[in-house]
């Protein structure tokens, strides 16, 4: 199938079977196409974290809009963002950079002292903004290679950042939750969703040409 055709074929699953589990190849896969998402400097300035343990997923709970689906999926996604960026976080990156492609370190040092200089002078608030809006893009292609996959997804902001936060204990790695992305397949008999058309604005009205 094209890729149109497994975005026309995805939708935002409402109800999953909790005897079904993405297989960890499949897994394995949605993950890699979150890691190669494009980002800003190259940075990445954001994880993955993978819950699969029910126990974990329960706690989890409080506070999500639709608990059933985050209780029944096979997987849950966390998306989290650095909560600022600093230097040392910025060389650690380019240094991986430079060894991997067998440069001498600080091989890119102009181009960091910039971006350095730019991110000094904002808020760490300006900073989450930043990341979080990075993650985003990681999280589209984590639903479209799910989709060629035809494992279903949910992408999710209806929870509580503090829960989910605290729980995964995400402030000692410097990291605030930002979307989840659940993983599963649908109950095709409770999930209201799957049985009506997709509906998406008009082509004509959709895209503005100048």
């Amino acid at each position: 199938m094209s890729l149109i055709e497994d975005l026309n074929w995805r939708h935002a699953v409402k109800a999953y079977d909790s005897t079904k589990k993405v297989s960890e190849g499949d897994l394995n896969k949605i993950l890699e196409a979150a890691r190669l998402a494009p980002t800003s400097s190259g940075l990445q300035p954001f994880r993955v974290i993978v819950i699969e343990n029910q126990e974990l997923k329960e706690k989890m709970v409080k506070g999500a809009l639709n608990p059933e689906v985050m209780r029944d999926c096979s997987h849950v996604l966390v998306f989290a963002a650095w909560d600022s960026y600093s230097d040392e976080k910025i060389d650690k990156v380019y240094d991986h950079h430079t060894d991997v492609r067998e440069l001498p370190r600080g091989r890119f040092s102009s181009y960091t002292d910039q971006i350095k200089q730019i991110y000094g002078a904002q808020t760490p608030e300006q900073h989450f903004a930043h990341t979080a809006r990075q993650s985003y893009i990681a999280l589209g292609l984590a639903m479209a290679q799910a989709a060629e996959l035809k494992v279903d997804s949910t992408p999710a902001e209806g929870f509580s950042n503090e829960v989910v936060d605290e729980i995964l204990d995400l402030k000692e790695l410097g990291l605030k939750s930002v979307t989840l992305l659940y993983l599963g397949y649908r109950d095709a008999e409770n999930d209201w969703l799957s049985q009506m058309k997709k509906v998406r604005i008009p082509m004509e009205e959709f895209i503005i040409r100048k």
